[in-house]
Order: C-alpha cells, then structure tokens, then sequence
C-alpha cells in the first residue's frame, strides 16, 4: 500500500526507521512506524497527506528531531514524515526585513544568513545550532533573547501549511500589519503537527543588534539570584538575556568546559547587553542589582569574546546532562514573582524525591528547565519529582511549558492547566482541521475534554 507514497523520498528499510522513532525526550513510548518519507518538496508532503488521510493512516511530522516532549515520536504502523530535506533559504528581503524559509532550515543558518545583510534573527532557542525553523515553529520556541526580543511566534508573519486532506493554505501576510481574517497563522504555531504540516514560514527580522557585552553574579543561593532578577528587572531595565544556572547545571557544565567558576557557587546569573552605546550603563545596573542581592562576586566584562564564552557555556547544558544515566526535562514557566518559591520549592522536592534535580532557565521570562536525572532503579521517583514540579508550577499561576512544547510527555497535565471551556475548544478545532484524526494523533491532548488525572494516558 506504501508504494502509492512519493517513490523517491519514501522507504521501509527497517534499520533507517529505527533511526527515525524518536525525539530527544527520554521516557517516552514510541512504536515502530510502516515508512518514512523525507519530502523534498510541497508535491511530496501533499501526496503522503493525501494518501494517509484517505486510507486514515497515522502521520507523525518530523523536522530535526531534537524536541524533549516526545511529540516526533512514532507510532504503531504510522507514516514519519520528515521535513528536514526542505532546508532552502528561499528570499532574504532587506528591505522589508522579512526572510522566507523552508521548514528545514536550521535557527543558526538562518541568523547566519541573515547577518551578512546586516540584519537580525532574534529567536535562538539553546538547541539553534541543531533545530529547524519548522520545530521552532511548532512548539512557538523561545530561547536566551526572549526577554528583550520575544518568541518564534512573535516574528512569525506567515506560513504555508499542508492540511491533513492535502490541500494546500497560506496564512498571514508579508506586511508588518494585517488583521484581516481570524489569526490562522497563529493557530498553528506551536499547534506541535497535530493542525497541519507547515512547508513554509515567512519571519520578521530586525537590524542587527551591536555584539554584546556580559556579566556574570554568582550568589549562595539560587532565591538569592531569583531576588536579582526581580531588582533589575522592576528597575525598568531589559537585558538582551538574563540566564540561570544552579549548582548541579555549574557541575555538569563543567566536566566539559572549564568555565572558570570560584568554587563552592550556589547558583550563575548571567546578563547580556546589546545595546551598543548603553550596554556598560546596563551591565553597570546588573551589577547593582545583584550586589544588592547578596552576590558574593560580580564580574562585569568589555570584551564581546568573553560574552560569547560565557553564553557558549550556558548552551552547554543540554549536551552536558546528556552525561547522566536519564533525565526528565521540565519547562516550566511562572510569574517572575514567583520565580524565588519555585526554585526553593524544586530543591525541597529533590530532597524529598531522593534525585538530583538540575535547574536552569531564562529567568528573565520566569521560564525553568528543571532536569531530574537519575538512574533506572530511580526512574518512579525521578517521574513522581517531574510531576511535583509540573504542579507545583501550576500552583504558583504558571504554565506546563514555556517552549518546549506538550507533545506526549506532558499531554495529560494540559486538562489541568485549561479549563473545560478551553480544552473542548482546543477538541472542536482539532476536528474540524483533521476531521479523521491522522496528524500526530495522541499528542497535546486527549481523548475527553474532561479528563483530569496525569496518568490518563488515552490518545484524541
């Protein structure tokens, strides 16, 4: 029956497929899919779409594949359809300042790319050397510069989508404004594959940016950081990134790199500026603000190399617990108010749990990856601490996920999160765009609308 899929990007071989099942997040089922097609062009995406919507085969959409909600993971007799070969920059507009790209694109080309013409590509997720424009899209990816600059979603302008029938629709517009119409556009970013497959997305870039300048506080504590965080920010001021690092992230980070960290640190707050001109006054502040906060050193710096070191180490972090036997990534995101609680509350629950809990995050957004790492005797301790954190995350008025998306790992924790209204909405919406249910069914949400236990594991 595959035989009727693009001929030339389609195969079964069994050894490719295995290579295919999974995203980067541990701890998440996968099953063993019938083909994988790596589309190389719209014909291509439209035929598999066409062909499994009419025989109602499961499709699970795919990019680089570096998610950490499993929600590129196959499925039982499923058809994976990998867009990573649709990698073409196909128009830098530097006069609108807007660019337009396939979905495979990877984040650092396209900034790359962009820079050579003087302009600015602001949404840089820890994985943009690795994900695609198409991954960022789907789960409205946010990154180290979302304080200053915002979310994929925030320079988004439009997009090609391939709905579940094949048919073919383009949302938004080129222009800075247009209200004409629902916001479709919206609608499908960070709808994670389950609306419709996006083949092209049309971004919004600004002047580049002066290169920054850092400065790093270290504190005993991580409250004591959090409180620094919340005194620069209420100040007025907007770093270009304002990131978070605990002890057992500092730890893991440095069997890597040395990052010349004084021994003994409770937790690394790390500023940036890019504001040219301005960036010393800033950074000038970040130090205040931090020394009134208890840092027990700041260290200001005015060379840009030493700023990239330092964000170069932050973005490390990924690889770095990699290192453990298992992890369970958190993504939470809370008022920065709460900020100080939440990270006290994930340390009480470490110990409470018996695991090792890595905390780090874009603090200036209030956005955490908590990391349980653990081993495989410790794997129901280490899922009972991710869900502690997930409501203790909720409790303070916060979200599931800031970035990384729902996917499969987080799916039963959306009902409590939305309310009943919400969810039914998010079903109604879910049915009219894929009436049969094949797009990467099973993941975001499931089967009721009404359904509130995290161990509900039923697919739409």
């Amino acid at each position: 029956m595959t035989s009727q899929l693009p001929v030339d990007a389609t195969t079964d071989d069994p050894d490719v497929l295995a290579a295919y099942r999974t995203d980067r997040a541990a701890f998440c089922p996968s099953g063993t899919p019938r083909a994988l097609v790596r589309a190389r062009s719209l014909d291509d995406v439209v035929e598999t779409l066409r062909w499994a919507n009419e025989n109602n085969v499961p499709v699970v959409p795919q990019g680089a594949r570096t998610g950490l909600s499993g929600g590129a993971n196959a499925l039982d007799g499923c058809v994976l359809l990998n867009v990573e070969k649709l990698d073409q920059i196909l128009e830098i507009d530097v006069e609108e300042q807007i660019a337009v790209v396939q979905p495979g694109v990877i984040n650092g080309t396209l900034a790359a790319a962009v820079a050579e013409k003087g302009l600015y590509y602001p949404p840089d997720p820890g994985s943009k050397d690795i994900s695609s424009i198409g991954g960022n899209v789907a789960t409205n990816a946010g990154g180290m510069c979302c304080l200053k600059y915002g979310v994929t979603g925030d320079f988004v302008r439009a997009l090609q989508v391939v709905l579940a029938d094949g048919r073919v629709m383009r949302t938004g517009r080129r222009t800075a404004k247009g209200v004409a119409g629902y916001d479709l556009t919206r609608l499908f970013v960070g709808s994670e594959g389950t609306l419709g497959v996006v083949t092209e997305v049309t971004v919004a870039l600004r002047s580049a940016a002066a290169r920054p300048l850092a400065a790093v506080a270290f504190f005993d504590t991580m409250s004591d950081a959090c409180r620094a965080v919340a005194d620069h920010l209420g100040a007025g001021f907007r770093p270009a990134a304002l990131e978070l690092m605990d002890a057992a992230t500092i730890e893991a980070v440095g069997r890597m790199r040395d990052l010349g960290f004084p021994p003994g640190v409770g937790a690394v707050l790390i500023a940036q500026s890019d504001a040219g001109t301005r960036a010393p006054e800033e950074l000038a502040a970040f130090e205040g603000s931090a020394r009134r906060c208890s840092a027990t050193e700041v260290i200001v710096s005015d060379d840009p190399a030493e700023a990239d070191l330092l964000m170069q180490g932050r973005r490390l972090v990924g690889l770095a617990l990699e290192q453990y036997p298992a992890s369970l990534v958190d993504d939470i995101c809370v008022p920065r108010r709460n900020l100080a609680v939440l990270v006290d509350g994930i340390e009480r629950i470490a110990e409470e749990h018996g695991v090792t809990i890595a905390t780090c995050g874009h603090a200036g957004d209030g956005n955490m990856h908590p990391a349980v790492l653990f081993d495989l005797a410790q794997a129901d301790a280490a899922q009972r601490a991710f869900d502690e954190i997930m409501r203790l995350g909720l409790k303070l008025g916060g979200t599931i996920t800031g970035e990384h998306g729902v996917g499969f790992l987080k799916r039963a924790w959306l009902a409590r999160e939305l309310d009943e209204t919400a969810l039914w909405s998010h079903h109604q919406i879910k049915q009219a765009l894929d009436p049969r249910g094949i797009l990467n069914p099973g993941r975001v949400i499931n089967s009721t609308a009404t359904g509130r236990g995290e161990n509900d594991q039923r697919s739409f």
